[in-house]
């Protein structure tokens, strides 16, 4: 039995301090995790040692700063993790290992009309395709990360009233997924996502503040605050999309007029178009005829630049993010709605807050969401149960 204070206590301690902070990053080298963890270069080195021998992590030669170094990630088959994102029209299902690698990902349709049971039989089925056809062990899968499109609260776990697939609202799916699959189960919105896939593998790496903004059936945000998400008291930070533009403007879903979904969400911008386009438009095909030089789509992808713009100008002058990073469809426009957002910023944010923001493309284009939910799964997963798996009851007390 271990006693606080004590120096096998302390050394349990800066065990699990270095496996999060690899668990957390994928990759780091032994001298990162030193900086990470606030632990000397000896003690870190010693840990990552022992961890060797244990066969939680793997160690690899790589260079850093034209200088050799030793890369630390958790072993491939320490555990496994999936990801599975519900979008409006999409159901998005990965399976990645510890060490960060993805390992099978596969989507396909999903009925905007189908019923959550319906979605998560589905899901369940995708899951179990994946682990059948990789050969893993259903027992290493440590945990689910789940995205949903439309807020969570956090004490309840239900999903809310403005969620974007019908029929959902007042659902559990944590809970529901949780009883089906038999490991614990993680569930965040798909902006929030999102943000953490962006800021794991892509767009948002080496950034503490950050909005991931994505537009698409619904507009929301996911922030990032000092390196974590931001989800406030209630789980609905970051509903971007009912900041209020035009009082006498379309009424919303969520029963206001004029929210900045109402100029910028596929539901109400494809209509713009259909009289001179035809009524099968996606937001898809509008960001590839804009490209091509389509007058029509550039005007209303400009205008959605726009009015996205208004909006980052308000999270601007509210929490000064250092980076916007745009998902969804309309990123793949690149600078046609790139440009009117930085035009609109530079207008109306504070000059000090939009000199120090810079505004991007998502890296991860549709695939943000369910990487996101891959790390959702590797963050909230716990780090005692993987070394009582990996290390021997009785640990050196030389840290």
């Amino acid at each position: 039995m271990e006693t606080p204070g004590s120096q096998s206590s302390l050394h349990r301690a800066n065990l699990e301090r270095v496996v999060r902070a690899v668990r957390l990053a994928g990759s780091l080298t032994q001298a990162e995790i030193a900086r990470t963890t606030g632990l000397s270069a000896a003690t870190v080195s010693n840990i990552v040692r022992e961890l060797k021998d244990g066969g939680t992590v793997e160690v690899t030669p790589t260079s850093a700063g034209g200088r050799r170094a030793r890369s630390v990630s958790l072993s491939g088959d320490a555990g496994m993790v999936i990801g599975i994102d519900f979008g409006h029209t999409h159901l998005r299902v990965a399976l990645g290992n510890l060490a960060h690698k993805v390992l099978a990902e596969e989507a396909e349709p999903l009925d905007v009309d189908a019923s959550a049971a319906q979605g998560f039989d589905r899901a369940e089925r995708l899951v179990g395709k994946l682990i059948d056809a990789t050969g893993v062990d259903r027992a290493k899968v440590a945990g689910v990360g789940l995205g949903v499109p439309g807020p969570i609260d956090v004490e309840s776990g239900t999903l809310g009233s403005t969620a974007i697939l019908p029929g959902w609202a007042g659902t559990k799916p944590a809970e529901e997924l949780r009883e089906r699959l038999g490991v614990p189960v993680h569930v965040d919105n798909d902006a929030n996502l999102g943000a953490l896939g962006e800021l794991v593998w892509g767009g948002g790496r080496g950034v503490k503040d950050l909005a991931y903004i994505k537009v698409a059936s619904g507009v929301g945000a996911g922030l990032v605050i000092s390196g974590r998400i931001y989800r406030g008291p209630g789980g609905t930070a970051g509903e971007i999309g009912h900041i209020t533009l035009d009082e006498s403007g379309p009424v919303c879903r969520c029963g206001n007029r004029g929210c900045l979904e109402t100029f910028t969400a596929a539901r109400y911008v494809l209509p713009l178009l259909q009289s001179s386009h035809g009524t099968d438009l996606t937001m898809e095909r509008v960001v590839a005829l804009a490209r091509d030089g389509d007058p029509g789509c550039r005007r209303v992808i400009s205008d959605v630049g726009r009015h996205i713009g208004s909006g980052v100008a308000n999270l601007c002058n509210l929490l000064n993010p250092s980076r916007v990073v745009l998902g969804g469809a309309l990123a793949e426009a690149g600078e046609l709605v790139l440009a009117p957002i930085r035009e609109s910023v530079g207008r109306y944010a504070i000059p000090s807050a939009a000199r120090q923001l810079s505004v991007l493309p998502g890296a991860l284009g549709s695939r943000a969401e369910v990487l996101g939910a891959l790390a959702l799964a590797l963050s909230e997963m716990g780090d005692s149960t993987l070394l009582d798996e990996t290390l021997p009851a009785a640990a050196p007390a030389f840290t």
